[in-house]
């Protein structure tokens, strides 16, 4: 297969739309797509000998009609969508971006019932003893993601029992989504190898931290504008500006499940649920980083975690941030840097900050307002939201269909 001049395998319409089994409403069994490897993206996987992963794109498997020209692209391939945004936005706004993931999980003994792996502190010494297995689990996760050349720049133990994380350095962002998948699948596998299950799954315990997936992103002119340590760039602020102005629309794609939500809340450190931006401040859903420093100057998207698609997540992500570029969008909303979070405010001071709107609360009211921003369909396709909406109606329904709150969480922790 390998040696033909497009290299890939036939897939069916409805694996794209399938849970548990079951299809979502407006697709059929009938047709395939052509999923046509990028041997570019080839990695081998350290963790088991003779392994190695490829990523692709699907596409149609003869050229179609699209707007009087013959296209073998498929517009809801995740993939797809993330390149045009990309070029798009290099075309339209002048900017390319580096794309950094933090990638938070639990490893687990047991999902029946769900055991943590190891008892420990926020980040202490002890959640990585010397000949432990979570020690030996991490560092051959460590070990085989840079054999895959991956750039690891730490792991540490986090808040929850048998919660770590482990960051991976800076990338274009195609690239910087296929790292991430390769990194979740190590983990995955990595933790199987040892008898231990990873989850990434949003929150499973109710008194502690959940899993997020925190974005980090910076953005750099193609036309010569200089950063300086000061302040931020114009371009900056108005890639920003163009996020916090849709940041109502992106949940549905970043907090993709019921679940999502019981993770973002305030004072919990995930970024809260008002609409609003600080310097280094952990209590807001962007936070700015290295505001000095204007080579590593970034945007930490905190509203995000691991069931959502990180194609589609950078996708609306950076094409908001685009088009805050393209119609220089005004930063309206404040540095939120002290000591209060916009929870702890009064609404009075609230206003003169400038944060007037929160996240929406519930995914109902995430979708409905994904559906009703018309950014959304302008970066992702009209046809991929109506897609997107109908296929994690049907995942939704799949996870929130057992009654008994334990049986739900081990469905949870089992799917994700």
């Amino acid at each position: 297969m390998m040696q033909s001049a497009r290299p890939g395998v036939a897939l069916a319409f409805a694996v794209m739309s399938m849970v548990d089994l079951r299809l979502a409403a407006g697709v059929s069994a009938v047709g395939e797509w052509f999923y046509v490897i990028d041997t570019s993206t080839l990695r081998i996987c350290p963790y088991e000998e003779g392994l190695a992963t490829v990523m692709g794109n699907f596409q149609h498997k003869v050229p179609v009609l699209v707007n009087g020209s013959l296209s073998l692209q498929v517009d809801v391939c995740p993939r797809t969508i993330l390149e045009r945004v990309v070029t798009s936005a290099k075309r339209d706004a002048s900017v390319e971006f580096l794309v950094g993931f933090e990638t938070e999980f639990i490893l687990l003994k047991s999902t029946r019932p769900i055991g943590g792996a190891h008892e420990h502190l926020y980040a202490a010494c002890n959640g990585l003893l010397t000949g432990s297995v979570e020690s030996r689990i991490l560092r051959e996760i460590s070990d085989s993601l840079i054999g895959g050349g991956i750039d690891v720049s730490m792991y540490h133990p986090e808040a929850a029992p048998g919660q770590y994380e482990l960051i991976t350095g800076p990338l274009p962002p195609l690239q910087a989504a296929d790292a991430l998948v390769y990194t979740r699948e190590t983990i995955t596998n990595v933790a199987a190898k040892h008898g231990m299950r990873a989850t990434f799954a949003p929150r499973i315990y109710a008194h502690m931290p959940g899993n997020g997936a925190h974005i980090h992103i910076s953005v750099h002119s193609t036309k010569g504008q200089v950063k300086t340590p000061e302040r931020m760039a114009s371009f900056e602020e108005s890639f920003l500006a163009g996020v916090l102005k849709h940041a109502k629309a992106i949940p549905a794609v970043t907090l993709p499940l019921p679940a999502s939500y019981q993770r973002m809340t305030d004072g919990v450190w995930s970024g809260g649920t008002y609409i609003c931006w600080g310097t280094d401040n952990r209590e807001t859903p962007i936070r700015l980083t290295n505001l000095e420093s204007p080579l590593s100057r970034n945007f930490e998207v905190r509203f995000v975690d691991a069931t959502s698609n990180p194609y589609l997540a950078l996708a609306m992500i950076l094409g908001t941030g685009a088009h805050g570029i393209k119609h220089s969008e005004p930063l309206a909303a404040k540095d939120l840097n002290g000591l209060l979070s916009a929870a702890q405010m009064t609404p009075e001071d609230r206003v003169a900050f400038g944060i007037t709107e929160r996240f929406p609360l519930t995914w109902d009211a995430a979708r409905e307002a994904f559906a009703k921003d018309e950014l959304s369909e302008a970066i992702l396709g009209k046809s991929v939201v109506s897609h997107y909406l109908s296929v994690q109606e049907l995942m939704a329904a799949s996870l929130e269909s057992e009654s008994d709150e334990e049986k739900k969480a081990t469905k949870l922790v089992e799917s994700f």
